[in-house]
This record gives C-alpha cells, sequence and structure tokens, in this order.
C-alpha cells in the first residue's frame, strides 16, 4: 500500500511530490497525459510574480509572496534558470494612475519589498520601447522568470530520485473508499491502494472531487492565447510589462522569457471544452491590439509561433487547499490558477502540513537528496567548454536542432533521465529541440530517430505527445504495394 498518491503532474503535484520525496513515505504519482507539465504547466506566462495583485488575506496573496521568496534557492537546487529580473505595471491615464496607487498600497499589505511607483522619464530610461503614453508605472523589482515546464520537470526528476513513482498515461476513472478508510485508485495502468489521496488535478480537479465524494466546486477554464517572437527581439523589453490589471485577469502583457525571446499575451476567456487549446484570429488580433498599448512597434513579421494556456478558475475565485471534511484522508489543491506558478512551492509546504494534521507520520529521511544531476545547456558554453565536452563524448559535436544549437548528446541525456522524454514533444520541453524559428522543421526527424534508437522501439511507434499522435503511419513500399504491387514490377 502506497501512502500517498497524488493525482496530477503538473508543477503544483511534481512540487508535493518533491517537498514529500524528504519523508520515509511510499508516494506515486498519477498522469493522465504522457508526461509531467503537459497541463497548465507547459503553457502559461512563466512569470514568478512578487505578489502585489491578489486581495490580502486571500491563499493567493499569502502563498505568491511566500513562494516568491523560496524560488530563488529552490532552482539553485535543481539547476533550473531563474531570473529576477522585476515587474512593471503601466499607467496611460491619470485614472490608471490612481489605480497604481491602490496596487502598492495591497502590495505592501501582502508584504510585498521593494515596491515603488516611478514616474515618465524614469520608466522610459527602463524601457525605451514602450509607448509614449506610459505615464508612470508600479516598480516590483521582486518579480521574475523561470521555465514552468523545466522547473516542473526538475521537480518530477528529483521526487524520482528521491523514490517517487510516476504513472504516466493513467488517467484516474475511479476512487473507491474502503471500509479501513483508505483508497482503491483506478486507472487503465492498474490499481493503487493509498492511505492518502492528494488531488493536483488541475482543470480536472473538481472532477476527481466529486468522484471520491468529497466536496463539489466548479473549475472553468480560463483561456489566454499568446504570441511568441524570435529570439533576436529578445531586447524588446527587459522587465515583465503589465498593464493596469482588471477584474479578472492582469491584461495582456509584453514579456522577456528566460530562454531570450519575448512574448505577448495573455488574453482572458472562459469557455466549457478543458481540451480547447487552440489559437483562433480573433484571439490573435485582442493580443496584439493589448501588446501595442504597451510597445506600440511589435515585430509581428518575425513571430515564431502561438500557442493558448488554460488557467483553472474555481468557483471561490481563490486557491482550494484543505482536507476533505466528508472524506478523510482526501486533500484538495485545486483552482491553482495564476499565481499558481509562483505559489507552488508554498503550496507544497501546506499540504505537507494539512497532512501531518490529518494523521500522516513524517519522519525525514537521512538520504534525501535535493539536488537533480546538472545538465549540459550546450548553446550556453564558450568554446573551449564546448571542445572540451566533445573529446568526453562526441555527440555533443553533433547538433541536432540548429535554431536552439542541441546536440544528440543533449536530447540522448533527456531520453535517460529520470522520468524521461518519451516522446517528440517531452524532448522538446527538456531541450528546447524544436522551440526556434523553424519550429522543428528542421530536428523534428532526427529527434524521433534518436527516440527510437534509446527506446528500442520501431519508427512507427513514436509519438508527438502520446498515445494517438504518431508521426509516422507507415512505410513508403507498404504503400505502393497497397496501390498495386511494386514499381519495379510495372
Amino acid at each position: 500500500m502506497e501512502d500517498i498518491v497524488i493525482i496530477g503532474a503538473g508543477v503544483v503535484g511534481c512540487s508535493i511530490a518533491r517537498e514529500l520525496s524528504r519523508y520515509d513515505l511510499k508516494i506515486t504519482v498519477v498522469e493522465k497525459e504522457e508526461d509531467v507539465a503537459c497541463g497548465t504547466s507547459k503553457a502559461n506566462s512563466a512569470i514568478i510574480h512578487a505578489g502585489f495583485d491578489a486581495a490580502p488575506g486571500t491563499w493567493k496573496a499569502k502563498l505568491n509572496v511566500k513562494g516568491n521568496k523560496l524560488f530563488p534557492a529552490l532552482c539553485e537546487e535543481l539547476d533550473v534558470p531563474f531570473v529576477m529580473n522585476g515587474s512593471l505595471v503601466v499607467a496611460v491615464s491619470e485614472e490608471e494612475e490612481k489605480a497604481l496607487e491602490e496596487l502598492l498600497e495591497r502590495g505592501r499589505i501582502n508584504g510585498v519589498e521593494h515596491l515603488r511607483i516611478i514616474g515618465k522619464d524614469e520608466l522610459h530610461d527602463l524601457e525605451p520601447n514602450l509607448s509614449p503614453n506610459a505615464r508612470a508605472a508600479l516598480d516590483a523589482p521582486t518579480g521574475g522568470l523561470v521555465c514552468p515546464y523545466e522547473l516542473t520537470i526538475a521537480l518530477a526528476e528529483n521526487a524520482n530520485q528521491n523514490g517517487v513513482k510516476f504513472w504516466l498515461n493513467a488517467p484516474v476513472v475511479d476512487i473507491e473508499v474502503l471500509e479501513d478508510k483508505s483508497f482503491l485508485v483506478k486507472t487503465p495502468k492498474g490499481t493503487i491502494q493509498a492511505k492518502y489521496i492528494v488531488n493536483a488535478a488541475g482543470l480536472f480537479a473538481d472532477e476527481i472531487s466529486k468522484m471520491a465524494g468529497a466536496e463539489e466546486y466548479t473549475i472553468t477554464p480560463r483561456k489566454g492565447e499568446y504570441l511568441i517572437f524570435d529570439k533576436q527581439f529578445g531586447n524588446l523589453v527587459k522587465k515583465a510589462i503589465f498593464p493596469t490589471p482588471t477584474k479578472i485577469s492582469k491584461g495582456i502583457l509584453v514579456c522577456p522569457t528566460v530562454d531570450g525571446n519575448v512574448f505577448i499575451g495573455p488574453n482572458s476567456n472562459n469557455i466549457e471544452d478543458k481540451y480547447d487549446t487552440s489559437v483562433g484570429n480573433p484571439g490573435i488580433e485582442e493580443i496584439i491590439a493589448g501588446g501595442r498599448k504597451l510597445v506600440p512597434n511589435l515585430p509581428l513579421k518575425n513571430v515564431i509561433t502561438s500557442f493558448a494556456g488554460l488557467r483553472a478558475v474555481s468557483n471561490t475565485n481563490d486557491f482550494i487547499i484543505e482536507a476533505s471534511k466528508k472524506v478523510k484522508g482526501f486533500i484538495n489543491v485545486g483552482g491553482i490558477q495564476s499565481p499558481g506558478l509562483t505559489s507552488a512551492p508554498a503550496i507544497a509546504l501546506m499540504v505537507k502540513d494539512i497532512l501531518q494534521e490529518e494523521g500522516l507520520s513524517l519522519k525525514e529521511k537521512s538520504n534525501f537528496i535535493p539536488h537533480r544531476p546538472k545538465k549540459v545547456r550546450f548553446r550556453e558554453l564558450d568554446n573551449e567548454e564546448r571542445s572540451r565536452l566533445i573529446k568526453e563524448n562526441p555527440a555533443y559535436g553533433h547538433v541536432i536542432c540548429r535554431c536552439e544549437t542541441v546536440t544528440e548528446a543533449e536530447i540522448v541525456d533527456a531520453i535517460r533521465r529520470p522520468v524521461g522524454a518519451r516522446s517528440i514533444d517531452a524532448v522538446k520541453r527538456r531541450t528546447r529541440a524544436g522551440m526556434g524559428r523553424c519550429q522543428g522543421g528542421f530536428c523534428s526527424p532526427r529527434v524521433l530517430e534518436i527516440l527510437q534508437r534509446e527506446l528500442g522501439i520501431d519508427p512507427l511507434e513514436v509519438t508527438k505527445k502520446g498515445p494517438g499522435s504518431n508521426v509516422l503511419v507507415g512505410r513508403i513500399k507498404e504503400f505502393l504495394q497497397d496501390e498495386g504491387g511494386d514499381n519495379n514490377d510495372k
């Protein structure tokens, strides 16, 4: 029997798994997709928020500020790129300037440090590409950037190093509560018995809670669409540039990424379909218009891709983090919309405390491993370091992705690491192969070959993103034979 089953392998579920892996516990993470970070955790703004936006007293406010302070040490331990570049909330009218004062006061109540309002001259010195209508801004220097899927992968790898098991491609289809108050968590891959369940199922947390007979609440998907620019425009802005927020959204922003791109987005539209991550022309027009209010001269001819993410919005409009009063041992962690990424390490600590209050015995491991094995990021190395690596392993001399300078050795490592890549998209999230200007047009066939070789599978079994997304549909010779025989016989 497992001590804990965590349902959901997003950034919150993996943060909880990693935190609990410090203790002498049997833990399994169950995830319906083929990899970790396949939901909201792979498609969001990647910002570590300072914490001035959430209403004082809410879990969003409390956990945002606490989580923000945990990030530098966490990313150092897990070898995850993190930069505290700060953020600006820009006012373009007198009314919006008054709103900045309200945000400043809210931030101070929440405990955000070093907030200040800056005037037009200083603002344009900091960000010369801003609209001339920008007249003031709230400066939040403790805001930062991280890669959300790389963080999630790092958390999963380290949790796995410390004994946590991961069941992928394993959607939960039923939860049975037994007479001894333990649970049977049923999936197509098998059934797991556990003493406790942590429900971190993102958009589907409401359905999992209902399945277990716990409290009922509603999760509404809120779609946000984005456009990403080529890296040659990575200096368009230095900080995360926000408009003055509305009641439902922080607004359409212009923001750098930790990997050197700049994006605009997201918009904010409630939808019904929890699987709808399509991007449409109306959404693109909306985010372009919003982005131009902040930075008029957007390099729209150099957009390299678009994407959409879904936020999990609860009917309480706050995080739902609590032990069920109806089902002993069932912990809900739902409605984790923004600032969920920032709050994730603090949420993990809170869930640990809730589990202990529910009766879970926590005995610290003497052999806990706090660091994951360091990754080689070939594109960031100087020529001397590159030459040394190539001498040690010639596969570092074979560049697979030219846009992002990703080598064969890095892709092999991504496949072989704990909770390793099993699809082209999983390789992409771990190495950035396919994330450059050509969006995988050059490197995808080569990544497929490496996956086939390393996993020992038929090329026809390689998928883009798990079951049902096979890249190849057959062999040319077989198609020719189906059409009437070998051409050499004609």
